[in-house]
C-alpha cells in the first residue's frame, strides 16, 4: 500500500513494523606472496578500522535522521573490526515526501529521514587463501528500523563508502501494525526491487540479479562489477610487470573467485587453474 504523508492511515497506538536492510560487500585482490597478503590485510585494517567504520555509521544516522544512543566498537587481532550503534528517531510527522518514494537516498550532506528506535551494526572479515594468491575483504552492514520509514535510503551512501566488487543486499519487512479499525498491515509502502534505491550511474556499472518473494515481503539483490581491469586487483604493482601468461592466469583466478561469490557456489573443483 503506497501512501503519501497526507494519505497515511491513522494507526492504533504506533507502527510495529520492523524493516531490516543487510548490505554485504566484497573487495577482491590478488596477492602473490605472504608479504603481499599481510600488507593487504594491514591496509584493509587501516582503511576500515573501528573508528572509520564508526564514522560511516554516524553518517548513515545523519542521513536517516537518527540519534545515536550508544556505541560499541572493537578492532580485532589478527584482523577485522565491529561497530554497533543503538539509535532513536525524531518525530516521523516531520519526514518529507521523499521519504515515502522508491528512489535512491541522499549522501551525508542531506538529511531527509527519521526512524524509530533500532540499531545499526557493521562487521568486517578480511581473509586470504594461503595457496591461491586471492585475498578478500568482506563487510556486513545491518540497518534495522521500527516504524514507518525504510532504511533503504542509506543504501546509496553505503555503496559509496566501500570499494566494492560484489554486493549482496537483503531487505525484509516483518511483523505488522494496525489501522484504527484493528486491521493488520504487513507492509506500509510499495516496493518492487531494491534496485529502485540504487542510483542509475551505479546500476550501469554492475550486473544485477533480483530474487524476490513479494508475498513474504522479502527482497534480495546481488551485484557484480561489469568492467574488469587487472590493475585494480593487483596490490603494489601493475600488470605491465607480468608476462601475458601470468596476466591471463591471474585474471582467470580473480574472475573465478568473483563468480563463485556472486553465484554462491564453487564452479571449479580443480583449484590448480
Amino acid at each position: 500500500m503506497g501512501l503519501t504523508p497526507q494519505q497515511r492511515i491513522q494507526l492504533h497506538n504506533f507502527n510495529n513494523l520492523t524493516k531490516s536492510l543487510s548490505f554485504n560487500m566484497y573487495d577482491i585482490c590478488y596477492t602473490r606472496t605472504k608479504e603481499e597478503r599481510e600488507a593487504y590485510l594491514a591496509y584493509i585494517d587501516e582503511q576500515y578500522n573501528a573508528d572509520r567504520l564508526g564514522k560511516i555509521l554516524t553518517n548513515v544516522c545523519d542521513i536517516i535522521g537518527a540519534h545515536v544512543l550508544n556505541v560499541a566498537k572493537q578492532d580485532y587481532i589478527p584482523q577485522g573490526a565491529s561497530v554497533t550503534m543503538l539509535i532513536s528517531e525524531g518525530p516521523v510527522e516531520t519526514a518529507p515526501n521523499a521519504s515515502f518514494e522508491e528512489s535512491p537516498g541522499p549522501l551525508p550532506e542531506h538529511v531527509l529521514m527519521h526512524l524509530d528506535k533500532s540499531h545499526i551494526t557493521v562487521h568486517t572479515y578480511p581473509e586470504y587463501h594461503p595457496d591461491e594468491g586471492i585475498s578478500t575483504f568482506r563487510a556486513d552492514v545491518d540497518v534495522s528500523t521500527c516504524g514507518e520509514i525504510s532504511p533503504l535510503k542509506a543504501l546509496n551512501f553505503l555503496i559509496h563508502s566501500f570499494d566494492t566488487d560484489i554486493m549482496t543486499m537483503d531487505y525484509r519487512v516483518r511483523g505488522f501494525t494496525r489501522d484504527i479499525q484493528g486491521h493488520k498491515l504487513f507492509i506500509d509502502h510499495d516496493i518492487s526491487s531494491i534496485q529502485n534505491y540504487i542510483p542509475s550511474e551505479i546500476k550501469d556499472t554492475y550486473d544485477m540479479i533480483d530474487v524476490n518473494v513479494y508475498q513474504e515481503n522479502i527482497f534480495h539483490t546481488k551485484c557484480k562489477l561489469k568492467k574488469f581491469d587487472l590493475d585494480n586487483y593487483l596490490f603494489g604493482y601493475t600488470k605491465e610487470t607480468l608476462t601475458e601468461e601470468d596476466q591471463d592466469q591471474i585474471t582467470q583466478r580473480l574472475k573465478m573467485e568473483m563468480d563463485e561469490i556472486y553465484y554462491a557456489k564453487n564452479m571449479n573443483t580443480d583449484r590448480s587453474v
